[in-house]
């Protein structure tokens, strides 16, 4: 059974930083793209970042220059290190991994429980 858990999330005063985590773990033959998205109470999700197995990334212009996505493939494990937090953050941050489980003839999408992270002006 594959599973993604987010961690690291919390409450921070504007300006100050976080680093989000996300591990899949399971029987995972091969991890293609790995992806933050985040939603803010009552609007709809947006994309936040992603990165691919090759280490290509991808920033959504709200994030850019702030937010720095990374992946360490040998613990299967993705990160989002947000630096300058404003307000406009707050979100529940959600993980996604499209990923091959052993066994399996093609890739699936995979979704962690997400982690609350609130800004403080």
């Amino acid at each position: 059974q594959v599973q993604l858990a987010e961690s690291g999330g919390g409450l921070v005063q504007a300006g100050g930083s976080l680093r989000l985590s996300c591990a899949a773990s399971g029987s995972i033959a091969t991890i293609n793209a790995m992806v933050w998205y985040r939603q803010a109470q009552g609007k709809q999700s947006e994309l936040v970042a992603t990165i691919t197995s090759g280490g290509g990334t991808y920033y959504a212009d709200s994030v850019k220059g702030r937010f720095t996505i990374s992946r360490d493939n040998a613990r299967n494990t993705m990160y989002l290190q947000m630096n300058s937090l404003k307000p406009e953050d707050t979100a529940v941050y959600y993980c996604n991994a499209r990923l091959m489980p052993i066994g399996a003839m093609n890739l699936r999408d995979y979704w962690g429980q997400g982690t609350q992270v609130t800004v403080s002006s």
